[in-house]
């Protein structure tokens, strides 16, 4: 089997997520390239040599270039915190590499069109990590949209809700900074966004607001200091084909811990999906008998692509970290030249202009078109 070197930037909660994807997917799926883990990176030699025997790479560094001039590194995994996107992106494209980069793309748009414009130009794979759209829930919805099973759809809704900024009594960190975006609109409300954009097509135009339900959070020292970022979104939304929208985002609401929530209304039926049960989703159909009429649960199996890897019975479930596995394939599915499901950096910029067009109207109180 083919091999193909890799190289990991960061080691926090996504890149131990990518580890675990890389390490899976040729046992999962065995068809793809093998993924050989070649250099680690991280922001001191020795915590770099400490994950790096953690999670199986064959050499550390405590600077990331050196990782990215390692020529035995073909494929640059990039998991650090927002604000570092871009300059390791480009760097790595600019070196050759296939990229792939967590989500968000970037913290300005300046920077998301400089990413797009280094992998057009670089000609490598430059994929971004939206493990959300890889779910087979996610893509049975998308075929029953496809095949007209709920009619013309003419309206969703979507809801981003979690808790871990719930907290009034939270300290100050580096989400609560510029820095990181704009907060729960580039944070997570990306990745609704990336629903939105397999299943439905683009967003054409929005009028936003944003909120700060804690305008000051406490600092180590014991005074205050302001937020910078807003954890609350509402966004009217109007979506190519003359769809409406609305998308709700808190980052602050308590009891919620994964739930990204979708309604699609179409002229003949309605499709529910909630991804803090990511393993079902409901289909009301209009034409069903109407004493029969009812939503009707799916419960993933083997029969939904691509579940049938990992488990051969229906109902066992897949989680978060599969779905990134998931992801992983279609990367290495992409650098072989084969078709893949991702979102790449030119897709990606369609997401990020979306965002900011977003922020654009909260300040201007005016709908803004793309």
């Amino acid at each position: 089997m083919n091999t193909i070197g890799v190289g990991l930037i960061g080691t926090g909660y996504m890149g131990k997520c990518h580890a675990l994807a890389w390490n899976a997917v040729t046992p999962v799926f065995g068809d793809a390239l093998r993924p050989r883990l070649v250099h680690l990176a991280e922001v001191s030699p020795e915590l770099a040599a400490q994950k790096a025997d953690e999670f199986g790479f064959a050499k550390a560094t405590g600077d990331w270039r050196v990782l990215i001039a390692d020529p035995d590194v073909a494929v640059v995994s990039i998991t650090t915190p927002n604000q570092f996107h871009a300059e390791m992106a480009i760097a790595a494209l600019e070196a050759g590499k296939h990229v792939w980069c967590e989500k968000p793309m970037a913290v300005s748009l300046a920077d998301a069109e400089r990413m797009a414009a280094a992998a057009q130009r670089s000609g490598t794979v430059a994929a971004l990590g939206y493990n959300y759209i890889q779910n087979p829930a996610i893509r049975q919805i998308g075929a029953l949209i496809a095949e007209g099973a709920i009619g013309v759809v003419n309206h969703v809704r979507l809801e981003m809700d979690e808790d871990f900024m719930a907290d009034p009594a939270a300290q100050f960190y580096w989400k609560s900074q510029a820095s990181s975006g704009y907060g729960a609109l580039d944070d997570f409300g990306v990745h609704p966004l990336s629903l939105l954009t397999v299943l439905l097509g683009r967003v054409e135009r929005v009028c936003a607001t944003m909120a700060k339900p804690y305008p000051t959070r406490p600092t180590p020292g014991g005074g205050q200091r302001p937020v910078e970022t807003w954890d609350i979104a509402n966004v009217m939304l109007e979506i190519e084909g003359g769809i409406s929208g609305i998308l709700a985002l808190n980052r602050a609401a308590w009891g919620r811990k994964g739930r990204l929530a979708l309604q699609l209304f179409g002229s003949g039926g309605t499709i529910v999906y909630d991804q803090e049960r990511m393993n079902e989703f409901s289909i009301y159909r209009a034409d069903e008998s109407t004493g029969t009429q009812g939503f009707t649960n799916v419960l993933m199996g083997p029969a939904h692509e691509p579940y049938q890897h990992f488990v051969p019975a229906p109902g066992h479930g897949l989680g978060f970290n599969d779905l990134k596995v998931i992801e992983a394939h279609e990367v290495l599915a992409a650098i072989a030249g084969r078709p893949a499901r991702i979102i790449d950096f030119v897709g990606g910029l369609q997401i990020e202009q979306a965002v900011h067009a977003m922020a654009h109207s909260h300040h201007s109180g005016e709908w803004v078109t793309l």
